[in-house]
């Protein structure tokens, strides 16, 4: 799995956090469509607080519409070269380096357990399955050590994301939603992606260090 980490208010990234927070605070605000509506389009949810099941598994159609919604118009989000071929992966993540540092959001796919958070419910025994997550700025420790900065939409990834899904949303997720009106909706979505502090994100966003020397595991087909 990749090495992953809460963001700190030393951590400087490009585009910088401040940037990132005001451009996803407009696109979950103008998110269209029914109360319910964005809940789906931006966080893959569980059914229910215990987290026994996800309510879907559409981790690509979701992180590529994520990734539209949160690049500049000029360009678009950025896909990159299959990440798990070895054949040119320093030039591969060079590339991504400079599309993402231009303001396109890159779309990150790879085996559920590398990709994905710790607690996540999509792990399982036998490492099959992918996950697609999109990495927002290109940043930097004040130790000088590097980072993807990156939006994981599943609820489930970690112990911390878990547990503000508890707080934000009680009982069966749909049958709670149904009592939410657009605002309430949009205000859970932006706890889980940007929390409480103006210097930081909330438990979906988090850093990435990767090794930009491998590929990535293969995907192994269930």
């Amino acid at each position: 799995m990749i090495e992953q980490a809460y963001v700190q208010a030393s951590d400087e990234t490009t585009p910088a956090i401040k940037a990132l927070r005001d451009l996803i605070t407009q696109a979950v605000e103008a998110t269209e469509g029914t109360a319910f509506a964005p809940l789906t389009f931006w966080l893959q949810m569980p059914a229910s607080p215990e987290f026994k099941k996800m309510m879907d598994n559409d981790c690509q159609v979701r992180a590529s519409r994520v990734a539209s919604a949160l690049s500049l118009e000029t360009g678009g989000s950025y896909l990159p070269a299959d990440l798990s071929v070895a054949l040119g992966v320093p030039a591969k993540w060079a590339a991504l380096d400079k599309a993402v540092s231009a303001g396109r959001v890159a779309i990150i796919n790879g085996s559920t357990s590398h990709v994905g958070g710790s607690a996540s419910k999509f792990n399982n025994e036998r490492n099959t399955g992918f996950h697609v997550i999109v990495f927002l700025a290109v940043g930097k420790e004040s130790t000088g050590r590097r980072f993807y900065l990156g939006f994981d939409p599943d609820v489930s990834s970690t112990a911390e994301s878990q547990a503000k899904w508890k707080l934000l949303v009680t009982g069966d997720t749909a049958e709670t939603a149904k009592t939410f009106d657009g605002k309430q909706s949009k205000q859970v979505v932006k706890a889980m992606i940007l929390g409480d502090s103006e210097t930081g994100f909330g438990p979906l966003v988090r850093k990435y260090y990767v090794d930009t020397d491998k590929a990535f595991p293969k995907i192994i087909r269930g």
